[in-house]
């Protein structure tokens, strides 16, 4: 109750914005659906059609044909087998001496392909970076990577050439007082051969991946690094491998995608019955299991079986890059 002669603050006016009126209530974006991003994006969708029915077509429709792995399939009758016979052709080739002697060849030909063209690629990348003079730079460059575009057939003729009895290394053998060796017929040189050649046909185009990614690696980290006192190795470490960290990661599980199917085309062309005990691999013994006995459903199982491992090694690949480096395909 107020006494006579008190003064009284007056009532505090309502918080009204600036304008005098209400604020209007946000509008929550549409999220636009499939059917208006096609309808509005049709043209760059339609570029997609092609590549999508190539791998559809040829792809994943003959997968349908792995069923014959567990059906008994005979020439003339069903595409998909006659009858159910279960797991019998994966016994098979479990117990098969000669299958396990592919497979472990398989694994030691992809090690090695691995261990040297995985690398290679990347220092030679590194060594052309530092090349300053650019017409021997775009020389060495160019002659690298040409071997890239030779039929397998053509790189396969000039190794039978090469290593021949008469051929120029033995010739260089005779040169330097030693007996002419037949390598191609020796299993023990096989896989030295096999190696050389996937070096020398795919290092050079390697190359020029690892050196369109390292014109992406920013120039201020080098000017920061040399700041700091770092030479040009540490500049190597510590700047330039880390730039192209996701491309060699990418390629590096792309590769183990393959290290199954190593080299089916050249092997076929380069080996003979006398190299078998080191040359043949899974996709080669599978070929002759399959177009050479004209057992398709025991082909079939040894084809599936290499389908999961490679699989297998892929999805590992990519997991233990995310989880240890950060990057990876997906």
């Amino acid at each position: 109750m107020s006494t006579p002669g008190t003064l009284h603050p007056p009532p505090p006016a309502p918080d009204l914005p600036a304008t005098g009126t209400a604020p209007a209530p946000r509008r929550r974006k549409r999220r636009r659906t499939w059917r208006q991003a096609v309808r509005r994006d049709w043209q760059l969708y339609s570029l997609a059609v092609l590549p999508l029915l190539f791998f559809l077509i040829f792809r994943y429709l003959p997968m349908l044909g792995n069923v014959i792995a567990f059906r008994r399939f005979e020439p003339g009758g069903s595409i998909f087998g006659e009858r159910w016979v279960g797991l019998r052709y994966v016994r098979m080739f479990l117990n098969d001496p000669s299958f396990w002697e592919a497979f472990t060849n398989t694994l030691v030909l992809g090690a090695l392909t691995l261990l040297f063209c995985f690398p290679l690629p990347i220092v030679l990348a590194l060594l052309l970076n530092e090349i300053r003079t650019r017409k021997l730079k775009q020389f060495v460059q160019s002659v690298s990577y040409l071997p890239h575009f030779l039929s397998i057939v053509i790189v396969a003729a000039m190794v039978m050439q090469l290593v021949s009895v008469d051929g120029t290394v033995n010739q260089l053998v005779q040169a330097a007082g030693g007996e002419p060796v037949p390598f191609l017929q020796r299993p023990e040189w096989f896989r030295t051969i096999y190696v050389s050649s996937e070096v020398w046909q795919t290092v050079g185009w390697g190359t020029i991946l690892y050196l369109a990614a390292l014109t992406t690696v920013d120039d201020n980290l080098y000017e920061a690094a040399r700041i700091d006192g770092a030479n040009r190795w540490r500049q190597t470490w510590h700047v330039t491998l880390p730039g192209i960290r996701p491309t060699m990661v990418t390629l590096l599980i792309l590769n183990i995608g393959t290290f199954m199917a190593v080299g089916f085309e050249k092997i076929l062309l380069l080996y003979n019955p006398l190299t078998y005990p080191t040359a043949d691999v899974i996709s080669t013994y599978l070929f002759r299991m399959g177009f050479g006995s004209s057992n398709f459903s025991y082909a079939a199982a040894i084809g599936l079986f290499e389908a999961v491992i490679g699989l297998t090694l892929v999805l590992s690949a990519n997991l233990i890059a995310r989880r240890t480096v950060g990057t990876s395909l997906w």
